[in-house]
């Protein structure tokens, strides 16, 4: 993408890297424009963060937080949509306390959870029953069907995954499971949202899409950006399309390190190699903008 600044001039910033698309152009021309009516909403896992074997060990690119700081009081708002609890990706994140980011949400478990910088809480409905069901079965049903050696299951709280990632063959066994889980998810009221060799047996009524639509009408937004690397990331595509036919411009970026997921990156309007790429992306975006309370920042 580019160095972060003009070698020739360090006073003036690089150009933001043009979308493909002529959506995608009037989408950053519209958050350009009007700075403090954009909401920039971020996935997690494979966008701010590198995917890694161990969820557990999953941290936000060192220079993401930093670059979010830099940006998010130019905008109307920052939030990161994620399928992880709230709590634990601010946790991973490392969001909290970060000048900058007082305003910061965080839209866990697609959205039925919501993590405030203000107040520091999450916020959240009762679990679903279903998921406390199909945690308890679980292990034996893999069991019984014979699983992979080296797929896992991972506690998500509101919901539990199942990865293939460390299996000898990760996309066989991935393949094998998504039918007999979503078996499983059906009988407890439950659907399985597929990712990047992981299964994830859910409630249903909430996704990425419906928690980003959600949230720029709360907050009366003008323009949007989404970032998302994976499957689970397609409803947040398809809202900001939908929000684009409703007179909302958007841009639609695709974080993608490897070819495991194709179809965000067919849809995108900017592709951007990785975390790192994002956060270059970030950064000129940051270096574009106004300063808060600078007449043109609010410019209608």
């Amino acid at each position: 993408m580019g160095s972060h600044k003009d070698s020739t001039d360090d006073s003036l910033p690089t150009p933001t890297p043009t979308p493909v698309t002529p959506v995608g152009r009037d989408g950053l021309a519209a958050i350009l424009a009007h700075p403090a009516k954009t909401i920039v909403a971020l996935d997690f896992d494979g966008t701010l963060a590198p995917i890694v074997a161990d969820p557990e060990q999953a941290r936000a690119h060192p220079d993401a937080v930093p670059a979010l700081a830099a940006l998010a009081p130019k905008l109307a708002a920052v939030a990161v949509v994620t399928g992880r609890p709230a709590g634990v990706a601010v946790r991973l994140g490392g969001f909290a306390g970060v000048p900058g980011l007082e305003h910061l949400v965080v839209l866990g478990h697609y959205g039925a959870e919501r993590w405030d910088a203000v107040s520091g809480e999450v916020t959240a409905p009762a679990p679903h029953p279903g998921v406390a069901a199909v945690r308890a079965e679980l292990p034996g049903f893999l069991d019984g069907i014979g699983a992979w050696q080296g797929t896992w299951i991972e506690e998500k709280g509101r919901a539990v995954a199942v990865h293939t990632r460390r299996a000898e063959d990760p996309q066989a066994a991935f393949d094998a499971l998504r039918t007999p889980l979503t078996d499983l998810a059906t009988r407890h009221g439950l659907i399985v949202e597929p990712g990047r060799l992981v299964l994830e047996l859910r409630p249903p009524g909430m996704d990425k899409g419906r928690a980003l639509t959600d949230y720029v009408r709360e907050l009366g937004a003008e323009a949007v950006l989404y970032a998302g690397d994976d499957l689970g990331d397609l409803p947040a595509f398809a809202a900001v399309d939908k929000l684009r036919s409703d007179g909302v411009p958007g841009l639609l970026v695709c974080s993608t390190g490897s070819e495991e997921v194709t179809d965000l990156k067919e849809r995108a309007d900017l592709v951007v190699n990785g975390p790192a790429g994002l956060v270059e992306l970030l950064r000129h975006l940051a270096d574009q903008l106004p300063p808060p309370g600078h007449p043109s920042s609010a410019a209608s």
